[in-house]
């Protein structure tokens, strides 16, 4: 979800959360010899595990706006899409900006010690600048609270590229978003992957020429979702299995 009980601190969930920072994107080494010259990440259930801290937004928001919770799994299948619509369409009775407001402040209230990354996910993008892939965030989720969560993470100077729903008034599925970063990368469509979690991810890189890997840990990818431009190229368990999939391109 674009906008992403305490759970502790993120040393205490996942040590590699508290490394140091991974370093200015302009340390890159040259780029690798194979085909594949960038990779562009989404990151709400891709890159950071804020799936909790997603769904406790929503339903704090339910339970101010309609006095009660909602399922679970209906807001898993929403996370991908622009905070904006979502709360459109659960909440058409009620002013958007205000419906918006509850959530937001409720989460950035919550956010900055529920910022975690997913298991080896550090690891991971510390080795693909180490092999010299350019890398950036493509997001539904609104630049300032990404940037915060970066901050956090001490990655604030990690991707060259970053978009973001304030970067474009077209939203994943449609390529637009995936395009920006392409061109902030300056490489082409099929010298890129895309890793995501939704299939609005899988459907964004699909619409730009891009191909799309889906990480294993996905909570709103069903498998009846996986067809046509919504299903994944490759499948990865765990975030090493990216570098197999890039060796082998």
């Amino acid at each position: 979800m674009p906008e992403t009980a305490s759970l502790g601190s993120p040393a205490s969930r996942h040590p590699e959360s508290q490394n140091p920072s991974l370093g200015s994107p302009a340390s890159r080494h040259p780029d690798p010899a194979g085909r594949i010259k960038a990779v562009l990440f989404d990151y709400d259930g891709t890159v950071g595990d804020t799936n909790q801290l997603v769904i406790d937004s929503w339903q704090h928001t339910f339970m101010t706006i309609r006095g009660r919770r909602t399922d679970d799994e209906l807001l898993y299948h929403t996370f991908g899409e622009p905070l904006r619509e979502t709360m459109a369409r659960f909440f058409p009775e009620h002013d958007l900006e205000d419906a918006l407001r509850i959530y937001r402040d409720w989460q950035a209230a919550q956010d900055q010690n529920r910022w975690y990354l997913f298991p080896g996910m550090r690891q991971l993008i510390g080795e693909l600048r180490r092999r010299g892939y350019r890398m950036g965030i493509v997001t539904s989720r609104t630049r300032d609270s990404l940037e915060r969560a970066l901050v956090y993470l001490g990655m604030e100077d990690t991707f060259s590229a970053i978009v973001t729903c304030d970067d474009t008034t077209v939203h994943k599925p449609e390529p637009e978003p995936a395009l920006i970063g392409l061109e902030k990368l300056d490489v082409r469509p099929d010298q890129a992957l895309f890793v995501g979690d939704t299939h609005y991810d899988m459907g964004c890189a699909h619409n730009a020429g891009i191909e799309a890997v889906l990480v294993g840990w996905s909570r709103s990818m069903r498998p009846e979702d996986k067809v046509g431009i919504y299903r994944p190229d490759y499948e990865i368990k765990n975030a090493g299995e990216l570098l197999e999939i890039l060796e082998k391109c």
